[in-house]
């Protein structure tokens, strides 16, 4: 198992942490963005952090220790990194629209896991899905099934 670990790991981590900001693999950027979503305002919080694992589980299934190790190297990279563009632009050529769809939802869910929406948070979900070319009305609907999963009153 600590070999598997080990390989998961090896295949993730770029040479050095500059190269995973400039060409990041599809796995780090979706990673990427689900962190810029829980590190948008200050405050974030153990739910938020567990709400991320959760969707990289989903996204690329795998252990919670890889899933974790994934978070950790999206945090580095986004401190690095000067814009989402980089992260966004391999998932937008890359992946379907229902896929994008998915993550978009899976990062409202990650905006919603404390109960509360800040501004900030609203602001970088709209930034992140109109540079993955999101249709509006999908975007909406993403946010009403996310708030609706996550028990709050998806009218308000």
């Amino acid at each position: 198992m600590f070999k598997s670990l080990m390989d998961f790991i090896d295949g993730l981590a770029p040479l050095d942490g500059a190269a995973a900001v400039r060409n990041p693999s599809p796995q780090l950027a979706a990673a990427v963005l689900l962190v810029e979503v829980m590190r948008a305002d200050a405050d974030y919080s153990l739910l938020e952090r567990a709400a991320v694992r959760r969707a990289l589980i989903e996204l690329f299934p795998q252990s919670e220790s890889e899933a974790e190790v994934l978070m950790t190297q999206a945090e580095s990279a986004a401190r690095m990194a000067s814009d989402l563009f980089a992260f966004t632009s391999p998932i937008d050529e890359r992946w379907d629209m229902p896929a994008k769809l998915r993550l978009v939802e899976l990062m409202w869910s990650v905006a919603y896991a404390d109960g509360k929406l800040s501004d900030i948070e609203r602001h970088t979900m709209w930034r992140i899905a109109d540079l993955l070319h999101i249709p509006q009305g999908a975007y909406v609907h993403a946010r009403m099934r996310a708030k609706a999963a996550a028990g709050l009153d998806p009218d308000e």
